[in-house]
């Protein structure tokens, strides 16, 4: 059994690695603003839950190496090359650890609730994490790009005309299918385990 569940593991990480790549490939012709849509974050969650906080970890590195590749992040890294991976690399694998780490708390208690719960907090902690890169190391260049957009405030551009929209729209997204498809991941897998049983 332990063998079948590593397998399993192994083949649902795989196909979730390349939904990642996929989705971040795909998500880069879909922009509200300034950035590109985040889809992938749907895949993390959805490998954070089936799999564990380490699965979601994981994705969310494959997501920052995507972000690289499909340059995302060319922007940024043109003003301060260490200070973009970090950024980029941490929010997509602290996005990922979260979500599973809150989906394991909450799980024992309600399966639906834990999935939304991770839902929400994985497209949080990459847009939280994302604005903290943006004050720490391209504040100067983030506040002219407010500036020009006809913001006193720093903040408040990079609340409202930075990534406010793009937020909202991850948030809605993550929501609104997460639950949905972990459920039916999980409902396909007891069906194929008790027919394996049987």
């Amino acid at each position: 059994m332990k063998r079948t569940n590593m397998i399993r593991t192994i083949t649902g990480l795989g196909l979730l690695t390349a939904l990642v790549v996929l989705l971040q490939y795909l998500g880069g012709f879909i922009r509200f603003g300034t950035f590109s849509i985040s889809l992938v974050l749907l895949p993390i969650v959805i490998g954070a839950a089936l799999y564990g906080p380490w699965a979601g970890g994981w994705l969310g590195l494959v997501f920052g190496a995507m972000v690289f590749a499909t340059g995302d992040a060319n922007a940024f890294l043109a003003i301060n090359i260490p200070g973009t991976i970090v950024t980029v690399l941490v929010k997509g694998i602290a996005a990922g650890l979260c979500a599973g780490f809150v989906y394991r708390l909450l799980a024992k208690k309600n399966d639906i609730l834990a999935t939304f719960a991770a839902a929400a907090v994985c497209p949080i902690v990459n847009t939280g994490i994302f604005l903290l890169g943006c004050r720490l190391f391209f504040y100067d260049t983030v506040r002219a790009w407010g500036e020009t957009a006809g913001f006193e405030n720093v903040f408040l551009y990079m609340i409202v005309g930075f990534v406010g929209l793009n937020f909202l729209i991850e948030l809605a997204f993550n929501m609104a299918l997460s639950p949905a498809v972990v459920r039916l991941v999980k409902l396909i897998m007891s069906r194929w385990d008790r027919r394996k049983t049987a």
